[in-house]
């Protein structure tokens, strides 16, 4: 097998041994609090990943947008959760098709949103089963009380053509408190007024180690887990050596004695900051600092390292948002203790539509 530091660059490298890792250690967290686990697959957006996630005990898989969802059930997976708002006639066309062969399930935070599902699929041999997305903290999509939740849902079940399905959130970061109290409150209001939410699902990696915490909650949705990141790190998910992606770039240019110039700007490590200095930890160097991208070019600031890279060395770089890099390459390199097993397409890279 070929030697990782072989390949051209820029390359992104996914260590199939830190996969297996990170997928096994949620999972077992999953089974010994009895919670279900259907991770997002907006992370990897690799088929293959999905399919050992659920011989693993998943339940599903979790999309972002419907090109996810397409790519995912041509590939074979047939239970399918899309936390989105579907507006407009062509993406509920898109919807109805799919619904037609695989498991899906959305969510709706508007009575617009639920009427366009229910004009979509009212007269379905199976109604659409509709999840109420509620912001617990995140301060992005979803209904601002449990109040709202409740007349939504009755919405939901009194809609032709669909289901309520339960309540759905993605909370911020380190809430868990709050967001746990949001959920209690919601589906106690809701079970009094006689449609309990047969799913609560809860999201995100940052505190997936204290899902269990949130008692209402049914199921989590953890994505960058699969892979970890700098981010992950910082938030205290897991160790740099959990992390599975990996940026390798070519030094190109060392123009002063504190700079090094690298092949991977923008368009190869995310621009995420996330609240962070740099732009990835460079493990060979981590006292270097990626301090600027351009498209093409990445400026690393040698200044506090006693060695320094030559022209030509490789380095292996921890990106701060690993979601972002899949999305940014059309094939990855699966590896395993340093050697290449093989370079694959990322198959739904690409379709944020």
């Amino acid at each position: 097998m070929t030697d990782i530091f072989e390949l051209d660059t820029p390359a992104v490298l996914i260590d199939l041994d830190r996969v297996e890792a990170n997928l096994g250690r949620a999972q077992g967290y999953a089974d010994t609090h009895g919670l279900k686990l259907r991770p997002h697959i907006k992370t990897h957006k690799l088929p293959r990943f999905a399919r050992r996630a659920m011989e693993l005990g998943a339940v599903g898989i979790t999309v972002q947008k419907l090109g996810e969802a397409e790519v995912f059930a041509d590939a074979g997976i047939s239970e399918i959760f899309l936390p989105y708002n579907i507006i407009g006639p062509a993406k509920l066309a898109r919807l109805k098709a799919l619904a037609a062969r695989v498991h899906i399930t959305v969510t709706a935070d508007s009575p617009e949103t639920v009427d366009g599902l229910s004009r979509t699929f009212a007269g379905s041999a199976t109604p659409l089963t509709v999840l109420v997305e509620c912001d617990t903290g995140m301060g992005r999509c979803g209904v601002q009380t449990p109040t709202a939740a409740l007349a939504l849902a009755e919405k939901i079940a009194n809609s032709p053509g669909l289901r309520f399905g339960g309540l759905m959130t993605y909370p911020a970061a380190g809430q868990v408190e709050a967001n746990a109290a949001w959920l209690a409150a919601a589906r106690l209001l809701l079970t009094t007024a006689g449609l309990p939410p047969p799913v609560v699902s809860n999201g995100g990696t940052p505190d997936l180690w204290r899902a269990h915490e949130v008692t209402s909650a049914t199921e989590h949705r953890p994505g960058t887990y699969i892979y970890m990141d700098r981010f992950q790190v910082a938030k205290g998910v897991g160790t740099f050596d959990d992390c599975a992606l990996t940026v390798l770039a070519t030094v190109v240019s060392r123009p002063t004695e504190t700079r090094a110039i690298i092949d991977a700007g923008s368009k190869a490590l995310t621009s995420d900051t996330l609240g962070m200095t740099g732009f990835g930890l460079i493990e060979a160097y981590p006292e270097a600092v990626i301090t600027g991208l351009s498209e093409e070019h990445g400026t690393i600031d040698l200044s506090a390292c006693a060695d320094k890279p030559r022209i030509g060395d490789k380095l292996r770089i921890i990106p701060n948002h690993a979601c972002v890099v899949s999305n940014l390459f059309d094939r990855v390199t699966l590896i395993s203790r340093g050697r290449v097993v093989e370079t694959v397409d990322v198959a739904a890279r690409g379709r944020v539509d």
